[in-house]
C-alpha cells in the first residue's frame, strides 16, 4: 500500500494510542462524502476487524477496512491543528479540477479536511 503519513499525522496517532493505554492499533474508516470529498472516523482498537488491512508503521499499526485502504492508496495523510480547524488532511499528488465525478464518488482534490472533531 502506497500511503504516506506526515510527522504531524504520526504524532497525533501515537498520542491517541498512548492516551488509550497503547491498545493494538489506530483504526481509520474513510468513506466518500459526495461533493464535500471524503469523511473519516477513527478509534483505537485492541485488534483489527475481519477484513481490515493492517499497515505496520514501526511502533504502531493502522487498521483500515479494505475500501478505506483503496481510497488512501497514493495519498499523503497530514494532521493540522489550527484555530480554524483541526483534523486529518489528505493530500492527493494527482488532483482533479472537478470536485465530483459523474458516478457519485468524489474526485480527489488537493486538500480534503477529514476527521474534524
Amino acid at each position: 500500500m502506497d500511503l504516506i503519513l506526515t510527522e504531524a499525522a504520526e504524532k497525533f496517532i501515537r498520542r491517541m494510542l498512548r492516551f488509550s493505554g497503547g491498545a493494538g492499533g489506530f483504526r481509520m474508516v474513510v468513506s466518500s462524502g459526495g461533493c464535500s470529498g471524503l469523511s473519516a472516523t477513527f478509534d483505537v482498537e485492541a485488534a483489527p476487524h475481519a477484513g481490515d488491512v493492517v499497515v505496520e508503521r514501526g511502533d504502531y499499526r493502522l487498521f483500515l477496512p479494505q475500501a478505506s485502504a483503496d481510497l488512501l492508496n497514493g495519498i499523503t495523510v497530514d494532521f493540522r491543528d489550527s484555530m480554524a480547524s483541526t483534523g486529518f488532511v489528505f493530500i492527493d499528488p494527482n488532483p482533479s479540477s472537478c470536485k465530483c465525478s459523474g458516478d457519485g464518488a468524489p474526485a480527489k482534490a488537493p486538500l480534503v479536511q477529514l476527521g474534524e472533531f
